[in-house]
């Protein structure tokens, strides 16, 4: 079956470029970071064009490929809901389509249970166009990002990250300019095996 598995590395790659490619063409727009709950419809679900915060820039490249995120995590929680964390500043008494999709803790568990957990590694190499990285910001906040097809000036080795961490959606170089929490690949449909359960 090498020609399954040939297929299937063909597919995940054409993948990662097209979400890679998604993530550099929100940069057209002008978006003010703007965490506040906000009510928002189900499925296919968003906070106004105009504002978001770190995981709305992934949810949306996702969604540009026609993944909806907001019910994909919503379904998965629905099904394993102690799987996921519960942080005593949340309060949850159970699933919420309005912000379980918007909070990186919750997409870490989700990429963990249905996508790949890569090693956390200090090469640059490792990381690849389309693969999302998440960091420590210190406390219980993190933050995530994705990877894209574009090299930093700096190191020709390591590619860029396009990411929103107050400022609105950038490109910048800065993989390891916070401490790596997790690096994960996700194509939809190709299940791929996980690695050791998720730390929060």
């Amino acid at each position: 079956m090498a020609w399954q598995a040939q297929r299937s590395q063909r597919v995940n790659t054409d993948y990662s470029e097209r979400l890679a490619q998604a993530a550099v063409d929100r940069l057209r727009y002008h978006v003010s970071y703007n965490g506040a709950y906000i009510p928002i419809g189900y499925p296919n679900g968003d906070v106004p064009s105009n504002i978001g915060v770190c995981t709305d820039t992934v949810i949306r490249s996702y969604r540009r490929l026609g993944v909806d995120l907001q019910r994909l995590v919503h379904e998965d929680i629905s099904r394993a809901f102690y799987s996921y964390p519960n942080l005593p500043k949340w309060g949850l008494q159970g699933p919420d389509t309005n912000i379980d999709h918007r909070r990186v803790h919750n997409l870490k568990v989700f990429f963990t249970r249905h996508g790949q957990r890569l090693p956390v590694t200090g090469n640059p190499t490792d990381y690849r166009p389309g693969d999302l990285v998440t960091w420590s910001l210190g406390g219980d906040q993190e933050h995530i990002g994705i990877v894209v097809d574009q090299r930093s000036p700096a190191d020709p080795r390591r590619f860029m990250i396009v990411h929103n961490i107050g400022q609105g959606e950038k490109l910048e170089d800065v993989l390891f300019k916070m401490p790596i929490t997790g690096h994960y690949r996700y194509f939809p449909g190709s299940r791929q095996p996980q690695l050791a359960s998720i730390q929060y």
